[in-house]
């Protein structure tokens, strides 16, 4: 592997560190679980919770391996509901646990054995400890509550939201549509999203190493962006004022201004493509008409 491939490499792959933070080597589960069927269509719930939580307080949802599955609150309640499976252990066994705290609420998946906690802001310690009990979780959210959804096996997947939200896994896509600001990270599996804006600071954040990355934001957007790809390629719908551009053997790099700036936008990827989006063109998210770099 050649040194600059390796560098976007070890970039990329030290997602895998800040995703797992608090995660034990060798914890991660084999298989991926995508998000499961609809509530109508499941059994009784493991866990069913709601709170009241004020416009720009938080809610986290915390685990291992599992599905999280995130839609717009239809009142003023945040609501959460999960599932447990398991093939040999007890599911009895693992609790899901939430934490009310100055920021907004935290669940977590916790795990029999000694060193789990439950922390918020992604401090927490989960080891299976070889149990392969995985949690899938759906969520309805309030407009103007924030929402972060960390997992290791399993998809992310948020639509529909009027709040900032961030949506982090090893082995699983990321999906998120909002009005907010979105963050998105992964290290198998593609990442789409659809912004309502950028705000007013950076950097905002979207990384895979083996898949592709869609992110459509509004016209008129500004950011100083940064896009690399090994093997993939890069392209844009928006005029970026151009500050280095290159392709090649290294792979595809474009560095430039969108509209009059703003915050910095990394988006980066090792295999597979890049493509910026204007929302509103009438295109289905993911297909490929853009101008290429």
């Amino acid at each position: 592997m050649s040194r600059g491939t390796m560098g976007i490499a070890g970039r990329a792959l030290a997602v895998v560190a800040a995703v797992t933070v608090g995660f034990a080597v060798g914890d991660a589960l084999a298989t991926p679980h995508e998000v499961a069927a609809t509530t109508a269509q499941r059994s009784t719930p493991d866990f069913q919770h709601s709170w009241t939580l004020a416009p720009g307080k938080t809610l986290e949802i915390e685990e291992m391996s599992g599905a999280i599955h995130v839609t717009k609150a239809a009142g003023n309640q945040v609501e959460v509901t999960a599932w447990k499976h398991a093939q040999h252990s007890d599911p009895d066994q693992v609790t899901i646990e939430e934490i009310a705290h100055p920021g907004g609420v935290t669940v977590c998946v916790r795990y029999p054995g000694r060193g789990n906690t439950c922390e918020p802001g992604g401090h927490n310690h989960i080891n299976t400890n070889n149990n392969d009990v995985s949690v899938d979780f759906e969520v309805r959210l309030p407009a103007g509550v924030c929402f972060v959804g960390r997992t290791v096996n399993g998809a992310v997947e948020a639509t529909g939201l009027e709040s900032d939200a961030e949506g982090h896994t090893v082995n699983g896509t990321v999906s998120i549509e909002t009005s907010g600001r979105a963050e998105a990270h992964t290290v198998n599996g593609g990442v789409r999203a659809r912004l309502g804006k950028l705000g007013a600071s950076g950097p905002i954040t979207f990384e895979t190493v083996n898949g592709s990355i869609v992110l459509e934001l509004p016209d008129g957007a500004g950011a100083e962006v940064r896009a690399r790809t090994v093997h993939g390629s890069i392209e844009t719908d928006f005029p970026v004022t151009v500050l280095r551009v290159r392709h090649g053997f290294m792979g595809d790099r474009l560095e430039g201004t969108i509209g009059k700036g703003g915050p910095e936008l990394e988006i980066q990827t090792v295999n597979g493509s890049i493509r910026l989006r204007k929302i509103g063109t009438g295109r289905s998210i993911g297909r490929s008409t853009g101008r290429s770099i």
